[in-house]
């Protein structure tokens, strides 16, 4: 039974009048199909990681064997497996051997399988080029823009793997906006801050989710509406718990190629709604910046180029 990636592919290809069957897809292509579209932990990259670049050897491989060699438990294996759509591992295995076995049979020419840095930086273009179809309407980003530089405080949640991109936004934004207040520790410490930030007159929130999502940050979500302040989110799927709870959601694909996740988009993301706020109010942006340059320079903060 073809998966449910192969089905799509096989579909589009009888509407538009051609047909390609699966099997003449390069071995790697066939792989990263099948591993694709799943949202796969960082141990389960790893072992897919494993078998794109041994295929013909690691098809077959028991179980433990499997495990031994990529370095983690059996029952990890097992997981992986049904993460992918398998009923376990041996149907895994007998999928795996069908593709390497055309493969020794001198199947399609085959990819470079030793350069996945490559094919990680081919990921990231895609989700570029996907948010910049995006950007040719920017009223959502600029209106989010101007509601966020209005807000005093701004608050800015951003938990666990996000806690980076929270941090590059907050650091920029503190540059243009008077009362940045970041929010990187979840549980009851972010409740604290997210509710003082309302007392103080906050009226929003920037959050960032990127996977894995964590039950804090939809936790923290909620807080923050229940006490009154507007969520933007930053996270990469439009439909999901933590999207449900925000008032306005921008999706943005993640980069899944590699063990841990890339985030191109969503830094790019991050540097419009940034743009949006400098923009929504030219003058204090300017003034900002003005005095920031005095600061840096009578204190050094930069070398000298």
């Amino acid at each position: 039974m073809p998966s449910p990636q192969q089905a799509r592919a096989q579909a589009s290809a009888i509407t538009s009048g051609k047909t390609v069957p699966a099997a003449e897809a390069a071995p790697t292509s066939r792989l990263r199909e099948l591993f694709d579209g799943p949202r796969l932990s960082p141990g389960q990259r790893r072992i897919a990681q494993y078998l794109i670049e041994h295929i013909t050897e690691a098809a077959f491989l028991s179980i433990t064997e499997l495990a031994d060699r990529v370095g983690v438990s059996q029952p990890s294996v097992t997981r992986f497996a049904a993460a992918v759509g398998f009923s376990g591992y041996p149907a895994l295995r007998e999928r795996l051997q069908s593709i390497a076995l055309s493969t020794l049979a001198g199947g399609p020419a085959e990819e470079n399988r030793a350069n996945e840095l490559q094919a990680a930086v081919d990921a990231e273009i895609e989700n570029l080029e996907n948010l910049r179809r995006d950007f040719a309407d920017p009223d959502q980003i600029i209106r989010v823009g101007r509601e966020l530089s209005r807000s005093t405080p701004l608050t800015v949640l951003g938990l666990r793997i996000s806690e980076s991109l929270a941090e590059y936004f907050g650091y920029a934004a503190r540059r243009i906006h008077p009362d940045v207040r970041l929010v990187t520790r979840g549980g009851s410490v972010a409740y604290d801050a997210l509710l003082q930030c309302r007392e103080a007159g906050g009226t929003w929130v920037l959050a960032f989710a990127m996977p894995r999502h964590s039950q804090e940050t939809l936790q923290a979500v909620r807080v923050a509406r229940g006490a009154g302040l507007k969520v933007a989110l930053v996270t990469d799927l439009a439909l999901g718990p933590v999207a449900d709870e925000a008032d306005v959601t921008f999706a943005t694909g993640t980069g899944s190629r590699l063990v841990f996740d890339s985030y191109a988009a969503p830094g790019v993301m991050a540097a419009a709604l940034l743009q949006a706020m400098t923009d929504a109010d030219p003058e204090r942006t300017q003034a900002r910046l003005e005095k920031y340059e005095q600061l840096s320079d009578q204190h050094q903060f930069f070398m000298k180029d």
